[in-house]
């Protein structure tokens, strides 16, 4: 039986999709894997795209002393450096976007379950660096997910794609935003949990 070009392209291409869907479930069992759906608020408002955060692991308290250190010595530019020079504990994949490194991760037990805060340096897209955007200088995306053991239904969270971190008039850090939070829902923790 003589095979074309065609049916062999298309084994290829479902090989790897095979290989691709295997692939992303083996990721699921070895890490912990949390979906949600973000939601766009104010100016934003009616968007929404997926997010996977993978945790490969969560980090310690010397790994959170170096990013305090570092925003001591250099405020926003000495945490983003810091951060680069930090060894990835996750990944974070945004719909339409490749995913990138999440440079830290931490767990925080609460009355009802758990909250994980995660904050990483935001890609930077060739546009903006192009036109030296002032976007730019807002180069970090950080959220926070609350999941609620108790009712799956009440985890939620807030992702904020393009931040920075300032100290505000009371000499308190706060987030300085690009745009506006995103509201986060339907979130699946596959650490064993069904759907929250």
């Amino acid at each position: 039986m003589k095979i074309t070009f065609k049916q062999s392209l298309a084994a290829t291409t479902i090989a790897i999709a095979i290989a691709i869907c295997a692939a992303s479930v083996e990721a699921r069992d070895k890490y912990e894997t949390i979906d949600a759906t973000a939601w766009g608020t104010s100016t934003q408002l009616g968007s929404n795209v997926n997010i996977k955060l993978l945790i490969y692991r969560f980090s310690t308290q010397a790994d959170r002393q170096v990013l305090v250190d570092a925003y001591k010595s250099g405020q926003n530019k000495g945490l983003i450096d810091a951060l680069q020079k930090t060894k990835a504990v996750g990944r974070i994949q945004i719909t339409g976007t490749t995913g990138y490194d999440v440079a830290y991760i931490r767990m925080v037990p609460t009355s009802t379950g758990r909250k994980i805060r995660f904050v990483t340096n935001r890609l930077i897209r060739f546009g903006e660096a192009y036109t030296n955007s002032q976007s730019q200088a807002f180069n970090l995306t950080a959220g926070e997910i609350n999941l609620n053991d108790k009712d799956k239904k009440k985890s939620d969270g807030t992702l904020f794609p393009a931040a920075q971190l300032v100290v505000n008039g009371k000499g308190e850090l706060q987030w300085d935003l690009r745009q506006n939070p995103w509201r986060l829902g339907n979130i699946i923790d596959w650490s064993g949990s069904e759907e929250n």
